[in-house]
């Protein structure tokens, strides 16, 4: 795709950046999980009490996170059992995202290594040696928390929805290994290379396959690998993606994270700030109307498959529409602020931290953007 370069515009001169109206685009209904208030405190005090490394100052912005309460929205209609252990693993995907900012590669492998090792010897620590790798002798809390959700999990979950659970899970891991090994040489990947990355550092693969296990099916390889199956998963994960893009942008810039579509394009392709953020907002929209194209060219697999195809694609609507509305709930991205950038669309850009701690000090920063949005 081509597109001009636009010429710079008043709005980032000014400090600040106008959002697209992607929720307004987005016509899919919104629906909460009627257990969702009470799951999502039980499932962050899981995750608080599992990790008594953290800062106060991180321990306050988990509960400002409600990743408990996005998956209320994404995974409506499962069970409250279930619910809770989608929602412990999302509590926990978003602590590996926060864990693995900022670190070099080395210590992105040493993560994943201790998390996989949970997921392939579930009934036991059991601590590898490989040459330049050893693991501690005793677990890391990363790797107690991923024991306790997992084990819960595959108690009942199908066969399908384990593996492919698992293999996505270290496509993650993979990602985040490239993304660190970008970070800690200086580059800036091309816009290509940075979306196919993109689209596993998201988490989205996993969390998609969780679509199954809470509603209790497990869709055959064939419906996986179909072309338009897999074209809704992958609009779906591109549009949570990119939106998330263009809501963490103004953080990530504070702290100088590049690993953004809106940097990127940018830095490379010579956008202004209003005119990137605006390319992204098109995609976005573009990539809700083709998900809403391939669900109408779903084909029949036979009534009882149809039935779980419905259900999962269903999750995937779910987590495009619940994801947009919740990005402005959370404190993640605008802190208290978020009813405020939904209504008014304006975000003024926060002071770019620099120095020894940037991402503790980028992370307070979210928290300090109340009144900063009433233009």
């Amino acid at each position: 795709m081509t597109r001009s370069v636009p010429s710079p515009s008043s709005h980032s001169r000014a400090g600040y950046f106008i959002l697209p109206d992607l929720v307004e685009h987005c016509h899919f209904p919104l629906t909460y999980h009627p257990d969702g208030d009470a799951i999502a405190a039980e499932s962050v005090k899981w995750l608080d009490e599992g990790c008594p490394e953290l800062s106060p100052k991180a321990r306050s912005a988990l509960y400002g996170l409600q990743a408990g309460e996005l998956t209320a929205y994404c995974y409506p209609d499962c069970s409250a059992e279930r619910l809770r252990v989608v929602s412990d693993f999302m509590n926990y995907l978003f602590h590996l995202d926060n864990i693995s900012d900022g670190m070099m590669r080395k210590g992105t492998e040493a993560l994943s290594d201790v998390v996989m090792n949970a997921l392939w010897l579930p009934d036991r620590y059991m601590p590898t040696n490989c040459p330049g790798k050893p693991q501690p002798a005793t677990e890391p809390s990363a790797g107690k928390m991923a024991r306790d959700y997992w084990t819960r999990c595959i108690r009942d979950a199908k066969p399908g929805p384990q593996a492919r659970f698992k293999e996505n899970l270290e496509l993650f891991f993979e990602a985040v290994h490239q993304q660190a090994r970008d970070r800690e040489a200086g580059i800036i990947p091309d816009l290509e290379s940075y979306i196919d990355v993109r689209r596993d550092t998201s988490g989205c693969k996993p969390v998609f396959d969780l679509i199954e296990y809470a509603m209790d099916i497990d869709l055959p390889e064939f419906v996986v690998t179909h072309p338009v199956i897999k074209a809704l998963n992958q609009g779906a994960n591109d549009l949570v993606t990119w939106s998330n893009d263009i809501f963490s942008y103004n953080v990530e810039q504070s702290r100088g994270d590049t690993h953004n579509m809106i940097a990127i394009l940018m830095h490379l392709r010579g956008f202004d700030l209003q005119g990137a953020v605006d390319f992204v907002g098109d995609l976005c929209k573009q990539t809700i109307d083709a998900f809403m194209e391939n669900q109408r060219n779903i084909p029949s697999f036979g009534p009882d498959l149809d039935r779980d195809v419905a259900m999962y694609v269903q999750g995937l609507q779910d987590w495009i529409v619940g994801s947009l509305h919740w990005s402005f709930m959370t404190e993640r991205y605008f802190g208290k602020s978020g009813a405020e950038v939904k209504k008014h669309r304006v975000v003024m850009l926060l002071p770019r931290v620099d120095g020894d701690g940037d991402v503790a000090r980028a992370q307070e920063v979210r928290l300090v953007v109340h009144d900063c949005y009433c233009l």
